[in-house]
């Protein structure tokens, strides 16, 4: 795009850091979890691009750290950073929206962001907000994840371009794996959003870039720090997308870009296997093959290696010494093994000593409790056999070799 065009109103558009986020048991040698020191990173680089890019307004779309309560390490990065972002680009509107992550379950508890107002970064959250910048002839009505009430998503008929940013689901848009179940965030129809109606519709809460219409975006999280990373990589895979980034869009001539940004730890999915009459021996055969034929090896990246159709007994005869050493080189192996189905006879049919599985038990169980109005039974249903196939994996005597880190 043409940074030098005095015409353009350009804009670019993040979301979701989840800055605080931890996972797997590796520290840095400043004792920092390794995957919270990578997020750290990745929005270092992030702020690196939107200051090369000088956009003329930053729209951030909620979620900014992972609890509602950050660590100080988490806080202090992110006011660096934030701070880096205004001091070069003293000329550019920033506005923040408070994500449901950000924001306190109870009035009492303040919300983090308000760090930031200081430094000159307009925060939202509690209510909506319209903010008119005149000398930019621009309306932003700014909509953070509000616990209570629904805002109306009304454009302002006197500015030239109105923008709206918001925090939430867009309802029926997003699939049900994958999202969190206790922190359900605003939900707002694609008639509500009316997204026509606007020159930009910036969103965040979903971890994929995606466009929910013409001029409506998630633009995905920058690093994978969602319940589903595995998931959002197939989405990723399939759609082309491009990963990890942020959007740059031009509001005056109505250009949109994403530029992908890899956040800095490595991802690997291999390619499932199955072990499907194949003995431990030649199990751990192909196991090997495939982890020596990933693309630059696993040292140091989190890796991901689906074998179906493995009974039990084969699992725990598997080479646990060899298993040990992957996971000591890559930051995080999962060798996510996953038994063969069984099949239930139709009812009806006599069935002597045959019993459910514990998969098959889970589920009827999940789909008959009650549940709160604000839990998604499916989305409760995938989620627990999910933790099944976890706890699949350290099951028997081969528990602390076989299983993942925690």
């Amino acid at each position: 795009m043409d940074t030098g065009d005095a015409h353009a109103m350009r804009l670019v558009h993040l979301s979701d850091i989840h800055l605080g986020f931890r996972q797997y048991q590796r520290q840095t040698p400043a004792g920092i979890n390794q995957r919270e020191a990578d997020v750290a990173t990745s929005l270092r680089r992030v702020i690196d691009a939107v200051i090369e890019l000088r956009p003329d307004l930053v729209l951030i779309a909620g979620d900014v750290f992972h609890t509602v309560r950050p660590t100080n390490p988490a806080i202090l990065h992110a006011f660096l950073q934030f701070s880096r972002l205004v001091q070069m680009l003293p000329d550019t509107t920033v506005v923040m929206v408070a994500g449901n992550h950000d924001t306190p379950r109870t009035a009492e508890t303040g919300c983090i962001l308000r760090l930031f107002s200081p430094l000159g970064i307009t925060v939202v959250e509690g209510d909506a907000k319209r903010m008119t910048f005149h000398e930019r002839d621009l309306s932003i009505l700014a909509v953070p994840d509000m616990a209570q009430g629904r805002p109306r998503l009304e454009p302002d008929p006197t500015a030239k371009y109105n923008v709206l940013l918001l925090h939430g689901e867009i309802e029926g848009v997003l699939p049900k794996y994958g999202r969190e179940l206790d922190r359900s965030p605003m939900e707002i129809t694609l008639e509500e959003l009316g997204a026509q109606r606007w020159d930009y519709v910036a969103l965040g809460h979903y971890h994929v870039y995606r466009p929910v219409a013409e001029n409506a975006f998630y633009s995905g999280s920058l690093d994978y720090t969602s319940t589903n990373p595995w998931g959002e990589l197939i989405e990723e895979r399939e759609s082309g997308n491009g990963g990890k980034g942020i959007i740059e869009h031009d509001l005056a001539n109505k250009t949109h870009k994403f530029h992908a940004i890899p956040p800095e730890r490595r991802w690997v999915d291999l390619a499932p296997l199955s072990g499907a009459g194949l003995s431990p021996a030649t199990l751990d055969e192909a196991i090997r093959e495939a982890l020596d034929n990933c693309e630059g090896g696993i040292d140091e990246k989190i890796v991901r290696l689906v074998v179906r159709d493995v009974p039990r007994h084969i699992l725990r005869e598997l080479d646990h010494r060899a298993l040990r050493e992957y996971k000591r080189r890559a930051l995080h192996f999962h060798l996510d093994t996953r038994r063969p189905e069984i099949v239930r006879p139709d009812k009806g049919q006599a069935a002597p000593g045959r019993r459910a599985s514990l998969a098959d038990t889970v589920r009827d169980k999940l789909r008959s409790r009650l549940l709160t109005e604000n839990i998604d039974r499916e989305a409760l249903v995938e989620l627990g056999l999910h933790y099944l196939r976890e706890a699949d994996l350290v099951a028997g005597p081969a528990a602390e070799e076989v299983g993942g880190a925690a």
